[in-house]
């Protein structure tokens, strides 16, 4: 079961070790949930910076050139997320081998992401674990590294060892650990920051299931003109029943308390970026009248409309 809302205060550090030739792709999808997680919750939960070896520019393989905050070995935190992405093989050498075994002493948490996973793996940092790649890679990397399990998954958690497939599922892992560590609520808030009205990929792979998934697709699209939860079964192709006890069990929360929080996750966002009556936006959310909004609004956030504009201007 997982949890609908959590309170996790403290801020969690990240290190992100990029090395010439990494994904902005992939930098972006790791790093712009994270950026979304402390933006909507008003707090800091989460914390960056970029590394390399030598604190030395670095050039991404379509030519952004990033400047990095410190060196590696002077750096440790909560997780290390090793990026090379292409040309990984030019970094398969004793001396980065040797930094990421000393980073392991430093960091809680060691994550590959895309090709990354092959310098922990050259660095023995994987043996015995679960483990994936960018799928390119998968069976030269399971030929070469024997002792490590390796999985076609699209992020794969075992212990202290995280390890993704790719840009893409970069940013489902990050999702995963956002609701993981927050709750659901804000991971599910994060998701629609980033999805487009007529996506289906709701909820951006953060471990619900296909049926689950359709339903978030559906309330996602009628935020203004909310259908019945009934309705919202038949999108999912589940009966009403089963799909309050599968949105509970992914989301820790049933259909209409995930919707109402969407619904209010739009009229939020319209209170804090526009000028627009708190009557029109009842509208857009979904509610008859501005009563009704207030009143929902105020027991999900804490504040009302108007308080919150107060704090915004």
């Amino acid at each position: 079961m997982q949890e609908w809302q959590k309170s996790s205060p403290r801020c969690q550090s990240f290190g992100v070790l990029l090395f010439d030739g990494f994904s902005n792709h992939c930098l972006a999808n790791s790093i712009e949930p994270l950026r979304a997680a402390n933006m909507l919750s008003g707090k800091p939960l989460y914390e960056w910076r970029f590394l390399s070896l030598d604190a030395g520019p670095v050039t991404s393989s379509s030519g952004l050139r990033v400047a990095p905050h410190a060196r590696l070995r002077d750096e440790g935190g909560d997780m290390l997320m090793v990026m090379p992405s292409y040309g990984f093989r030019n970094y398969l050498n004793w001396p980065i081998g040797a930094a990421l075994r000393s980073a392991a002493g430093r960091y809680s948490v060691l994550a590959g992401l895309d090709t990354g996973s092959w310098l922990l793996a050259e660095a023995g940092l994987l043996s015995d674990c679960k483990a994936t790649i960018h799928w390119e890679e998968l069976t030269g990397f399971a030929e070469r590294f024997p002792e490590t399990a390796v999985l076609r998954e699209r992020f794969v958690i075992d212990g202290n060892r995280i390890t993704c497939s790719g840009a893409m599922a970069a940013f489902d892992l990050v999702m995963h650990l956002i609701g993981r560590d927050h709750g659901q609520a804000l991971a599910l808030e994060v998701a629609q920051l980033f999805m487009t009205r007529d996506s289906a990929r709701s909820h951006a792979g953060s471990g619900t299931s296909g049926p689950v998934n359709r339903a978030l697709a559906a309330m996602q699209a009628n935020l203004e003109h909310p259908l019945s939860i009934p309705v919202i079964a038949d999108a999912a192709q589940l009966t009403q029943k089963a799909l309050e006890t599968r949105m509970k069990a992914e989301l820790g929360a049933g259909p209409a308390q995930v919707y109402r929080r969407m619904r209010l996750n739009l009229a939020r966002k319209l209170v804090g970026e526009t000028d627009l009556p708190v009557s029109e936006i009842a509208v857009r959310a979904g509610y008859e009248n501005a009563s009704a909004m207030t009143r929902a609004f105020g027991g999900e956030f804490g504040q009302s409309p108007s308080e919150m504009r107060k704090i915004r201007h």
